[in-house]
């Protein structure tokens, strides 16, 4: 499996623990402030990237669906407001995010619909064409190993299955692009760590998101992987960018 340079990015520069470990100590610490900090350092424009990246999934009306990363259950929720599937499992390695995401679900009275399981997005435990469709909100960027992980959803989900991953991106046109950088580089951190004190969180997503093999790049890692009629669209001058793929019909 190719490795990627954002594979190697990690919150905490000075730790022996594996990226996976860090991921998940770092999204505990921050959970209690991780839906309030997603509006926030967002305008709250991040409810509406959910809403078109679910919205691709309209035309498949998936049945059963797996949200990788589902971390406090905000996609899962409204794949159920907006598509009734019939059963919504969301898989996370933060345990403190899981627990604020059923807090959420048993508010909702939907227990029954969704169900969130503490898991490992890169050996994902399920069997072999288990799901309708996958979605990752803000995530795959978060994987130790992106092609395992990817690889790892081809693997579970269904002959003609989707799946729609959500991601940041870098904006191209230059003014906009020099703001977004201030934005990311200054901004964000500074007010990650006034309000959930953790200054590194918020480090982290700026590096990352440098990164990450976005655009035609992930396209084509997609491609490697086995999905097929790829595509993408990009999001609030390229902030942001949803990922299309499916598994073709044997």
């Amino acid at each position: 499996m190719s490795k990627y340079s954002h594979d190697d990015i990690v919150p905490f520069n000075e730790s022996n623990q594996s990226k996976k470990e860090q991921v998940a100590a770092m999204f505990d610490q921050i959970a209690f402030r991780y839906d309030f900090l997603n509006r926030f350092l967002s305008g709250g424009i991040d409810v509406s990237w959910r809403k078109r990246a679910i919205g691709e999934l309209k035309e498949i009306q998936p049945r059963i669906v797996l949200d990788v990363a589902t971390g406090t259950a905000d996609v899962a929720i409204m794949t159920w407001k907006y598509l009734r599937p019939e059963k919504i499992i969301g898989i996370d390695i933060s345990e403190g995010m899981l627990n604020l995401g059923r807090q959420k679900i048993d508010k909702l009275l939907l227990s029954k619909q969704i169900e969130l399981l503490k898991g490992d997005s890169e050996a994902i435990n399920f069997p072999n064409e288990t799901f309708d469709a996958i979605t990752v909100a803000f995530g795959v960027r978060n994987f130790e190993n992106l092609e395992k992980g990817l690889s790892e959803m081809f693997r579970v989900l269904k002959p003609g299955g989707k799946v729609v991953i959500l991601e940041f991106s870098k904006p191209r046109k230059m003014g906009f692009k020099s703001l977004y950088n201030l934005y990311m580089n200054i901004v964000a951190p500074r007010a990650g760590q006034w309000l959930s004190k953790n200054k590194d969180a918020y480090k982290y997503l700026n590096q990352s998101v440098k990164a990450f093999p976005e655009g035609e790049t992930f396209l084509h890692i997609l491609q490697q992987v086995g999905f097929s009629h790829t595509s993408l669209k990009r999001l609030s001058l390229g902030i942001c960018t949803i990922y299309c793929g499916r598994k073709k019909a044997s």
